[in-house]
């Protein structure tokens, strides 16, 4: 049987109408019932555009940091904040990113709030946790071994200053793993958030996936994440005073990535920051302090690039661009608000 054109719109729309129950389809055939009128007068007859999903920005310097994160070479994240004016900046800002050692400041928060509940004290003594040579991948947890003892606020220094992984990982044993810290941050109201390894596990198994190609979940935060982070330590919502001056005070005395976000800043700018590196990625987060008092809030994640000086580069670009583009933007009435206690 051949069919003809006429009858084969026909028979399709009465499929179609048969399907959101509009008509059975077999006795609406039968009954020579005009389907193009009732499948018009159901869906319309206007001409329906594409579906557009290009990249839309919210202003200029979201535009301005928009080219400079361009994700030809490899994924970029940025997020920021005004802590002044609440004015943010997004490019991929909810997209998972490695971490690294920017997971270090949620590490010392968590081991601060244990500080302030009386389970242990800035001058209780630790041991570092240094890595014993194991192959990738052959266990579950990568061995370690027991140093020298420290006072925990040495190596919360240790661990922000010089990004130190032994002492790190001393911390995250007394806190409870990472699973602890997790708690902590869903208690805090950051979302996106995930640590799955100790340090030592986590760089020896290090280059399992490209991050510039691939999102793996495990040891990762969306650069909105970690804004959160750093606006609740700045602004009083987590911690108490002194605990957030430990972590604060280190943060601006960090040692590592001098070509990162403080690399093309004003001499007169402060910085307070945490650097990360893994395979083929880069990452800094920290609150920049510009000289009238006003504070940002930044975290900047870098992917491929061709090399970890490209990466490095890219970061410090950003930050600067960050830091002009919000002079430009700033009011003349603006106060830096804090919590409770802050």
């Amino acid at each position: 049987m051949i069919l003809k054109p006429g009858l084969i719109k026909t028979i399709g729309a009465a499929v179609i109408l048969a399907g959101m129950g509009l008509a059975p389809a077999g006795a609406a055939i039968a009954q020579g019932t005009n389907f193009e009128a009732a499948f018009d007068s159901t869906l319309g007859t206007q001409q329906r555009a594409p579906q557009d999903f290009s990249a839309a920005y919210e202003n200029s310097l979201e535009r301005k940091v928009a080219m400079l994160a361009n994700g030809d070479k490899g994924r970029i994240g940025v997020a920021a904040v005004d802590l002044s004016t609440g004015a943010q900046v997004s490019i991929l800002g909810d997209q998972r990113f490695p971490m690294a050692s920017t997971s270090k400041i949620a590490i010392a928060a968590t081991f601060l709030e244990g500080v302030e509940q009386g389970r242990w004290s800035l001058s209780s003594e630790f041991p570092l946790l240094i890595p014993v040579r194991s192959a990738k991948f052959s266990s579950s947890v990568a061995p370690v071994k027991r140093g020298a003892y420290l006072p925990a606020s040495e190596l919360i220094e240790l661990m922000i200053t010089r990004s130190s992984n032994s002492a790190t990982d001393a911390l995250l044993a007394v806190v409870g793993g990472p699973k602890a810290v997790n708690d902590w941050t869903r208690r805090s109201g950051i979302r996106e958030f995930r640590l799955d390894r100790d340090i030592a596990t986590l760089v020896r198994d290090d280059g399992e996936f490209d991050p510039a190609a691939h999102i793996d979940e495990r040891d990762s935060a969306s650069p909105q994440a970690m804004i959160d982070l750093l606006s609740g330590l700045y602004q009083g919502k987590f911690l108490s005073a002194s605990s957030r001056r430990v972590i604060l005070g280190a943060m601006e005395r960090c040692r590592t990535g001098t070509r990162r976000i403080p690399a093309l800043l004003p001499a007169s700018a402060q910085v307070a920051h945490k650097t990360g590196s893994l395979n083929n990625t880069s990452s800094d987060i920290g609150i920049i302090e510009a000289p009238d008092g006003r504070a940002i809030a930044v975290a900047i994640y870098v992917t491929g690039q061709g090399s970890r000086l490209a990466r490095e580069a890219r970061i410090a670009e950003i930050a600067r661009a960050l830091y002009d583009g919000y002079a430009a933007s700033a009011k003349q009435n603006w106060a830096n608000a804090t919590y409770n206690g802050g």
